[in-house]
């Protein structure tokens, strides 16, 4: 009997873990105090998805949109929950909460979602294709220059996760990332959601995020292969422009590789399954059991509901 792949899928949080179910979506968060605080809602607005929500190639675009929408602000209220809001505001803070009041909360999550798609720009569009630039002429061929260019790509990645993880509360939140990967290979086992059951799972999942980012890094190189070098400014613009099908080509591929294991499914996995050694880490029993509390809730009492 081959195991059950779900569609349940998570993201680690500050001292906590978000789940997605098919119907219901919860998190769970470690307060001060030591308890577990679990909150619920409905995954989607409506029972029935929008075609283009169910469209091949188009769907990857808007769920990616709609997680990333729902992971920050779980993100920001995990936070809060912790406690963290608890700790003194700094002096950007009190001079927003003097001016703006009750909107300075919202002020400065805009402020750091645009920090961080500019840093997210800087990385992996600006510096890899000015670099690159710079090799045009001793470099023939603008293959090889897009080769080079996803090289720059994967270094500052893999350098990026590799210093984040040397951070105290980054190594927390891989942790539970790593929980949440353990629990769900629990339940996909089939065995009953208990700390000693889901210690004994592999930290590593086929159909993370992980995976997901690897994915878009190697399309993107294949499909900048085909964009023109003669403007480094008007080559980035392009990149840009069909960053959205390369999302929508490496969604498709991590729904392939979560429904089938084959060769093919294991080679596609095989790079993000590698990155996952620098993403995940170990949790410890407190984390597990966050991750518990969250997956119970999303479980569909129909077994067949959150088939992959």
């Amino acid at each position: 009997m081959s195991k059950k792949k779900t569609s349940i899928g998570g993201q680690a949080l500050i001292e906590g873990i978000m789940m997605r179910g098919p119907y219901t979506s919860a998190m769970s968060v470690r307060l001060s105090d030591g308890t577990i605080d679990t909150e619920t809602w409905p995954t989607h607005k409506s029972a029935i998805l929008p075609w283009y929500k169910k469209t091949p190639f188009l769907r990857g675009i808007f769920n990616m949109v709609d997680s990333m929408g729902t992971g920050f602000s779980c993100l920001m209220k995990s936070a809060e929950k912790a406690g963290m809001e608890d700790e003194e505001p700094t002096k950007l803070e009190i001079w927003l909460a003097d001016r703006l009041g009750a909107t300075a909360t919202g002020v400065m999550n805009t402020i750091a979602v645009i920090l961080g798609v500019g840093l997210a720009l800087l990385l992996f569009i600006v510096i890899p294709t000015g670099v690159t630039s710079l090799l045009r002429p001793v470099v023939p061929g603008g293959q090889l220059l897009a080769l080079i260019e996803g090289v720059i790509k994967a270094v500052i990645f893999v350098c990026y996760l590799a210093l984040s993880s040397r951070l105290e509360e980054m190594r927390r939140l891989f942790s539970y990332h790593g929980g949440e990967h353990k629990t769900i290979a629990c339940y996909e086992a089939g065995e009953e959601l208990t700390v000693e059951n889901v210690r004994k799972f592999p930290r590593f999942h086929p159909r993370c995020g992980t995976s997901f980012i690897v994915l878009v890094l190697i399309i993107s190189i294949l499909v900048s292969s085909f964009i023109s070098w003669q403007s480094p400014l008007l080559r980035m613009v392009l990149k840009l422009l069909t960053l959205p099908v390369v999302i929508g080509i490496a969604y498709e591929l991590i729904k392939l590789a979560g429904r089938y294991t084959n060769p093919l499914t294991r080679l596609i996995s095989a790079p993000g399954l590698c990155l996952q050694r620098l993403t995940t880490a170990e949790p410890d029993d407190g984390m597990i059991e966050i991750a518990i509390a969250a997956m119970k809730p999303v479980i569909p009492e129909d077994a067949n509901a959150d088939n992959w």
